[in-house]
Formats: C-alpha cells, structure tokens, sequence
C-alpha cells in the first residue's frame, strides 16, 4: 500500500472509451486511493490525461508496471485481459476484470457486489469479472426479487445502445445521424437508408446494418441455433451471478438508435407467487435500484432519463402477467451503458437456449 496507507490502483486501458469514463468516476466518487497508475498501449506511453485533479501521464502496459500495485482495473479487449489479468494476479494485485475473457471461467466469480458480494472472496485466481453490460442492466433489480421469490425463467428483449460497440459505435451513429438528417423523403422507401448511408460512408460498420432510423436486430457474433453471441451471456451470465444455473432464459438482443444507456424488458417467472406491491416495495428498497413508475404522469425510465456515469439501475412498469398466473411479472430496466461494446422469430418452447 501507498500514500497514507491507501491502495494503489492501475486503469488498464486507461486512454480507451471505458477507461475514459473510469477516470470520470474515479475523480466524483470518494477518495479511497493512494497512487493511481494509468497503463495503456506504447502508443498511448506519455500521454497525459486529468484524474482527480492530476495530471497523471500514461505508462506502457508491462509486467514491471503492475509492481506494488493492490488494484488493477482492467477495461481493454478480451484477448489483452487474457494475457495481462494473469500477469497483474501473479504480481499480487487484484484483478476487475471489465472484458468477456474471464466471466465463465469456474475459477472467477463473476460479481454483480449488489447481488453477489461476498463471491469476491472466492478468486483462487486473483481476477474478478463483471458482466456483459446487457447483463449487468437487469442484475441489480433481478437479485432483488430473486431473493425473494426465486427466479425461474426469464424472457427478456434488450434495447441497446451505439455505445455497447465502443467509440467506434458511437461514432458511426453520429456520423449516419448527420447524414439522414434533414431528408425527410428517407425511411419511406424499402433500402433508401443502407443506399444513402453506404454511398456517404461505405459498408463498413460496428453495427449489422444501418442505425440510424432504424432498430438493428442483432447483436454480436453468430452462435448455435440461430442466437447471437450476446444473447448466449445474458442466459449464461444470468445463471452465475444470480446462482441459478438452471435458470430457463429467452433472449433478444436489438441495437437502436440511442447515444448510451442500455434498457431492457423483462418478463419474469418465479418459484413463488409475487404479490405486485411487494415487488415494487423490494425494488424500493435494493440499494442500486430507482424506481420510475407512473405511467398515467408519463413518467417512466427512458435513456435520455438516465445520464452517465451514474450508477442505480431504473425500473418501471412493474405489473403481474396477463396469463392466469401468479407467479410472472414484467418490468422495464433501463440504466447505464459501460462503453464498451431480431433474429428471425423462434418459439421459445422448441429453440430456448438451455
């Protein structure tokens, strides 16, 4: 420990989109930290960059950088966690991991510290991963009831964000905005969006097709039976944080045209019937979780409601299902993105991922 017996942190991948907002949230929160090292790219070796009140100039990310370091905070691609996480744990540092590479290895608890706190503990291998950004939007309201009710099953259609595919998302968003702005002839005709976009900007591109004015129903990579790679964690993940690995989960994953802020709905079963007051009360009272629910004053959680970095969850719209059961409900979440990064129908009862 340094600095008045205070811990040293690293930001690894301090100069990158996540890391930016890292330093945003590490110069507003509390003070806990002594040194603060910021490890990035050769490339990025001597640039400077402001954390609380410093100026503070950027390392190159070596084995000798992670020397008397306590904490490292990792928000680099997957295959850099891979590499390095090792590295800073063999050094004695405790390792957050921000990317994928970790979060199902049965050797890494994967912490949501509003739900799971205490797996902290259990890291035989110095690391602790976080979720998937869809993930982490429903968890903190999701362990509220779960530890009430018992979850069981979970349908959930996400609403993410230009900033899940990092800067570089955000800023084609922006860019085809600044195209399609202004021609009010376009989103009438069948492809008059892809033409014009693609004649400005070229077909390459974060997203699967063209964001603006337009929903894009796939997220990720292609995994088996049709479902992405995104909406493989939000089941996978889902089952470890909350301790359910039986856990039945229906994904639909879709990008949309917003800046930041994920927001997802979700339509729960549970073990036990779940009084709607009660819910509503648990969503009250879960430390991270703000509850926006009055419909007939227009007032529900949105992404433009929700600025970031700040950190509770929004939930709305809590209402027991339709169907001649007691034990569903439905909600809205909407919260925070991490800057970081439909299929065609399916009938949950035969193509469910298990």
């Amino acid at each position: 420990m340094r600095g008045e017996n205070k811990p040293t942190l690293a930001v690894v991948g301090a100069t990158g989109a996540v890391g930016t907002v890292m330093l945003e949230i590490l110069s507003t929160r509390r003070d806990v930290w002594g040194e603060i090292r910021l490890l990035a790219s050769a490339r990025s070796v001597g640039r400077v960059l402001r954390c609380r009140g410093e100026e503070i100039a950027v390392q190159e990310l070596t084995e000798d950088a992670f020397d008397g370091v306590d904490v490292a905070m990792f928000d680099v691609p997957d295959s850099v966690s891979a590499q390095w996480a090792p590295v800073a744990a063999a050094k004695g540092a405790v390792v957050i991991d921000n990317s994928g590479a970790f979060r199902l290895d049965p050797e890494v608890p994967l912490v949501v510290p509003e739900v799971n706190p205490a797996q902290v503990r259990n890291r035989p291998k110095g690391i602790i991963a976080n979720p998937n950004c869809t993930t982490l939007t429903m968890m903190d309201a999701l362990g509220a009831l779960n530890s009430r009710w018992g979850l069981r099953e979970l349908v959930v259609a996400s609403y993410q964000a230009a900033s899940g595919a990092g800067q570089a998302g955000v800023d084609r968003l922006y860019d085809e905005l600044e195209i399609v702005a202004g021609d009010r002839s376009l989103g009438q005709a069948t492809g008059d969006v892809r033409r014009t976009i693609a004649n400005k900007l070229g077909e390459d591109s974060p997203f699967a097709a063209p964001l603006a004015l337009n929903v894009v129903p796939w997220v990720g990579s292609m995994r088996d039976e049709g479902w992405t790679s995104e909406e493989m964690k939000v089941r996978d993940e889902s089952r470890k944080v909350l301790g359910v690995p039986n856990l039945k989960v229906s994904a639909t994953c879709v990008r949309v045209p917003v800046v930041t802020t994920h927001s997802l709905a979700v339509h729960a079963t549970f073990e036990q019937p779940v009084p709607v007051d009660e819910a509503r009360r648990a969503l009250i009272e879960a430390p991270s979780v703000v509850l926006i629910d009055e419909p007939e004053r227009a007032e529900f959680p949105t992404p433009s409601t929700q600025s970031a970095p700040t950190p509770p969850s929004l939930a709305a719209s809590g209402r027991r299902s339709t169907s001649p059961t007691p034990w569903s409900c439905s909600s809205a979440v909407t919260t925070c993105a991490r800057v970081q990064r439909s299929t065609p129908p399916r009938s949950l009862s035969s193509s469910q991922p298990s």
